[in-house]
This record gives C-alpha cells, sequence and structure tokens, in this order.
C-alpha cells in the first residue's frame, strides 16, 4: 500500500512531510542532512543497536549526554556521548 506524500520545505524553511496534512521533521533541510548522516554513521559503525519504546524512554541517562543540536529536529532529537548516540522519534 502506497500514501501519497511528499517532503516539503515549510514557509519558515523547515524540513517536513506533506500528505493528508502538513508535518514539519525538522527546523531546517540541514537538519534533516546531519539527521540522516548520523542514521548512516550509526548503522554502520555500530558495534550494537537496540530500540525501545514507551516507559522506557524515560529511563534513559540523558543527563549524561549532550544533546545534537545541529539536528535541530522537531520529530527527533538525538543525543551523544562519549561512546553512545541516542535517537529519540516521536
Amino acid at each position: 500500500m502506497s500514501m501519497p506524500c511528499a517532503f516539503m520545505i515549510g514557509p519558515a524553511g523547515e524540513f517536513g512531510i506533506d500528505g493528508d496534512r502538513w508535518v514539519p521533521l525538522h527546523a531546517s533541510i540541514e537538519g534533516w542532512i546531519e539527521s540522516v548522516a548520523l542514521a548512516h554513521h550509526a548503522s554502520r559503525w555500530a558495534p550494537q543497536i537496540s530500540t525501545i519504546r514507551g516507559d522506557a524512554i524515560d529511563e534513559l541517562p540523558l543527563s549524561t549526554f549532550e544533546p545534537v543540536i545541529e539536528i535541530r529536529g522537531l520529530a527527533d532529537t538525538w543525543w551523544r556521548g562519549p561512546d553512545s548516540l541516542i535517537a529519540i522519534h516521536t
């Protein structure tokens, strides 16, 4: 099943998906590119990739990580630590 949608640039330069409704994903095109680059880097070099959902997300020790501000994510945030990278998608 395919869904009619398109990647679009919003009026303030945000990057998102337009289908039945407009959903901005990143505050800039550059943020989207940075997010894709981090995802590629993680998938290529990470010795382990884990997916968690629900309440377990609240237990992540994000205070020991720094946010990756370059992402400027509206639907995802990225955090980096000394040997870890965390992506949270909402």
